[in-house]
């Protein structure tokens, strides 16, 4: 009989033991902590065990101590799920807030925007701003590597440098990416995007994907509507067709920016320069693209709307990126002289503005 009570009273300290436990790691993953923190990223390590990882964050103070919250793992969680990466933890926080955000990984990242008809100049220059390098790389260094089309050898073999293949969107890269592999996550953008039936789309249109890119970067720089976009394409093969020079400006901006001297403004001297881009005195196709590419605009260089037209000016009426389109001479002078007469409306009350400031 006393062994029964002696395993009656062993059974009832265990069972009060687990419920101290149970109270002690109830409590210590539960309870929340302030810490000074927030606004740091804390990295756990790639092959840290749990038992490293919630000593660094107790080390750290954004837990007060890992015992508990190791014994909730090893009795209710599941450590193998917690992953490496760059944390930032709000405050207060619980262990078990803290085990959720380490179970759903987050590792940080800059954010790289790179708009549609960003030229390898501007993407450069931003590479450069967003992602500095030790040893230091500016604009001009990394444009260089923008020069090696490895990437693209099979795909534009004629191509001399990476512009129109960097894909425009938003990328999420580690803060210590370097240039070299920012610049193959676009071009490995522009590849997941580029459709292979576009390369039978091309050879039927008779082009190039080089030449179908160079096409969609003209388009990008024209017009921002997407409807207008196949029919200023369709008004390029109109110019093309006709031996007319393209007379598009935003070519002669690219000079400019090849050149150096790109302030902002096109000048007689960049309207004038002796360049294969230069599309205001030269017939035919520029060398290769002059600025990234969306989808839309190589789907409207792939699939242009047949069309008479061969001018095209802003249309002042509603004054929202779209354009009027003339099939003669005489009917776009109307209109160029007409979108001139805003302008300088424009202008002087944009004089006027700055003077009474």
């Amino acid at each position: 009989m006393r062994i029964v009570y002696v395993i009656l009273a062993l059974l009832l300290a265990a069972i009060v033991a687990a419920g101290v436990m149970s109270l002690w790691v109830f409590r210590g993953v539960n309870g929340a902590h302030a810490h000074d923190k927030s606004a740091t990223y804390v990295k756990i390590e790639k092959g840290s065990t749990p038992r490293e990882i919630l000593a660094k964050l107790a080390a750290e103070d954004i837990i007060t101590s890992e015992m508990p919250t190791l014994v909730y793992l090893k009795l209710f969680g599941d450590g193998s799920k917690l992953q490496a990466g760059e944390y930032q933890f709000p405050s207060p926080v619980t262990p078990l807030q803290v085990l959720k955000i380490l179970e759903k990984g987050e590792d940080r990242t800059i954010k790289l925007t790179i708009p549609e008809g960003f030229t390898r100049f501007d993407i450069a220059k931003r590479i450069a701003e967003k992602f500095p390098q030790n040893p230091p790389m500016d604009d001009k260094a990394i444009l260089a590597l923008m020069d090696d089309t490895t990437l693209i050898s099979d795909i534009a073999p004629t191509a001399k440098n990476l512009e129109g293949y960097m894909y425009p969107t938003t990328y999420n890269l580690p803060p210590d990416a370097k240039p070299q592999e920012i610049i193959k996550v676009m071009v490995g953008q522009f590849r997941k995007m580029w459709k292979p039936e576009w390369t039978d789309a091309a050879k039927a249109a008779g082009r190039t994907t080089e030449e179908i890119v160079t096409i969609a970067s003209l388009i990008e720089t024209e017009t921002a509507v997407g409807s207008e976009r196949p029919i200023v394409a369709g008004i390029i093969n109109n110019r093309l067709a006709k031996n007319i020079p393209l007379g598009i400006d935003q070519t002669n901006v690219y000079i400019a920016k090849m050149l150096g001297r790109w302030d902002g403004t096109i000048n007689k001297s960049d309207l004038e320069v002796n360049s294969p881009y230069n599309t205001r005195i030269k017939t035919g196709l520029p060398p290769g693209p002059i600025s990234s590419v969306s989808e839309s605009s190589i789907e409207a260089a792939l699939f242009p709307t047949p069309n008479n037209y061969i001018y095209y000016v802003r249309n002042v009426d509603v004054n929202d990126g779209s354009h009027w389109f003339y099939a003669s001479a005489a009917d776009f002078a109307k209109g160029k002289a007409k979108y001139q007469a805003w302008l300088e409306t424009e202008r002087k009350a944009k004089n006027s503005q700055n003077a009474n400031q």
